[in-house]
């Protein structure tokens, strides 16, 4: 296809067909403009110009074309003038944890697109195994998980804390500290395999994970919550995702002696990410706002 150079060669001599004014116009050689020229035609299939003497007169053709591409050339370096001046236009794509994409971006994402209206972000939540594919796949620019990761193609930034807890609608259970090893008989309901959540988790047990009773797994929070109404079941979840319950009474914490399941949270994007001034205002404005 046809280059704006070649274009913008073609609507000049189309007005001024003296090439050598052109050439010193655009600084460049007169055969730098002649085989734009003949380039363009050759794209086409067609003369455009009529060669007489050292002038290159419009013909019928040629006139045609100008008509029909002079408008779009404009549109074209309208365009490319807009996003020259404005670094901050673009689309950002981000994947997140279930936590973290429900419970702590959200509101840091409204306020920047409050401050720049002219962004926009899409949003996909997944769990961390899937997050970090799409980040060396290239189909995110920024990735948001629970655990930290030893990647040598990402980067991982800390960006907030989080503390998981051990919840369940039993009051009694609720009302003492115990030791964690008491309650891995229970009827454990957790997150699926390749969760932050469930892996930290897990991690923080060591060896007495091998004794823990996963009854049920689920993909969604709002599913183990719903299964926590049954007295002996019991979970470890983030505090963010049972503030309500807690307030009104439905869930209550369990105390573990001797043990907490405080984490970071982090940031991530691969190391041969492009830098624009777009992707560092956000990255910036997150590890300032959450």
């Amino acid at each position: 296809m046809f280059t704006i150079k070649e274009l913008d060669f073609f609507i000049y001599l189309s007005e001024n067909t003296n090439v050598s004014k052109a050439a010193k116009d655009f600084k460049v050689t007169q055969s730098a403009i002649s085989l734009a020229i003949k380039s363009l035609e050759e794209k086409l299939g067609e003369r455009l110009f009529d060669r007489v003497g050292k002038k290159l007169i419009l013909n019928e053709r040629g006139r045609y074309f100008k008509k029909i591409i002079e408008p779009h050339l404009i549109a074209l370096k309208d365009a490319q003038n807009i996003f020259s001046k404005n670094k901050m236009g673009g689309e950002l794509k981000i994947i997140a944890s279930k936590t973290i994409s429900g419970y702590i971006l959200a509101d840091p994402i409204y306020r920047f697109l409050i401050k720049y209206p002219q962004i926009k972000i899409e949003k996909e939540t997944a769990n961390s195994e899937f997050i970090i594919r799409k980040l060396h796949e290239a189909k995110s620019d920024i990735g948001f998980i629970e655990n930290e990761v030893e990647d040598m193609d990402l980067n991982c930034i800390k960006i907030a804390q989080d503390e998981l807890i051990v919840v369940s609608s039993d009051r009694e259970l609720a009302k003492k500290e115990r030791y964690i090893d008491t309650l891995l008989d229970r009827k454990w309901i957790m997150r699926e395999k390749g969760s932050g959540t469930r892996d930290f988790f897990i991690k923080k047990l060591g060896k007495l994970s091998l004794k823990l009773n996963i009854f049920l797994e689920f993909s969604e929070f709002e599913e183990i919550k719903s299964v926590l109404s049954h007295k002996e079941t019991i979970t470890c979840i983030s505090k963010h995702a049972v503030k309500r319950e807690l307030k009104e009474g439905e869930l209550f914490e369990v105390k573990i002696k001797n043990m907490d399941f405080k984490r970071n949270l982090y940031m991530l994007y691969h190391k041969n990410k492009t830098k624009t001034r777009l992707f560092e205002e956000f990255m910036e404005f997150i590890k300032q706002n959450v």
